[in-house]
């Protein structure tokens, strides 16, 4: 009788052990997801922006650049293949003129560091579309809601047109101001704002 209270005891307390080591395992916190973060790079031309944008781009991988820009002279065509080769090697290329949105939606999660290179001439490519300049805060939520629901860094590159001589035609001024509302409704979403100026950056936020 005594040997059967000792076998009984014995595996009570086996389970007991078992039950906590699975206690123990059930109340471990799951492992949280991999938050977006928007760094916003801003700068005028030949300010050194790009270059910025990269280092802060190959701090991690696999990497996508989006390229905004089109090949419509064969100046532009010199510029593209000049940024080409600037970037080096571990690099993916997307050529996104305007589906920024929906290439987020569909590809971003793939790639853990992605920089895209520029917005104005997204915006550009957008007004030189349907878009009219009304529209596009409608676009640029939608984007950076693309960009917040993708578990990446991802930079984006803009013009500061706002600190030149104001332009002589209304086209010209019409696109200062809309591209300065999207830079601001953009780097109010940005979790770092950067400004290049001769090639020194200044982190604004």
């Amino acid at each position: 009788m005594h040997s059967v209270r000792q076998s009984t005891s014995g595996a009570m307390g086996a389970l007991a052990s078992r039950l906590s080591k699975v206690s123990r395992i059930q109340a471990k916190p799951a492992k949280l997801p991999i938050e977006s973060k928007l760094i916003f790079v801003l700068g005028g031309a030949r300010s050194g922006k790009s270059s910025f944008a990269l280092q802060q781009g190959k701090a991690q991988s696999p990497r996508a650049f989006l390229a905004t820009a089109e090949a419509l002279d064969s100046e532009m065509a010199t510029r593209i293949q000049k940024h080409k080769r600037s970037r080096g090697q571990g690099w993916t290329t997307f050529e996104v003129p305007i589906q920024l949105t929906e290439w987020f939606a569909g590809e971003g999660a793939n790639y853990s560091s992605v920089v895209v290179d520029c917005l104005t001439l997204w915006l550009n490519n957008l007004l030189r579309g349907k878009v009219r300049p009304r529209q596009v805060p409608s676009h640029i939520r939608k984007l950076l809601k693309a960009i917040k629901d993708c578990p990446s860094q991802v930079v984006m590159v803009s013009n500061e047109l706002g600190l030149g001589l104001v332009p002589g035609d209304a086209v010209s001024r019409e696109f200062r101001d809309v591209a300065g509302r999207m830079n601001q409704l953009i780097a109010a979403e940005a979790d770092e704002v950067h400004f290049l100026v001769s090639g020194l950056p200044l982190r604004l936020k």
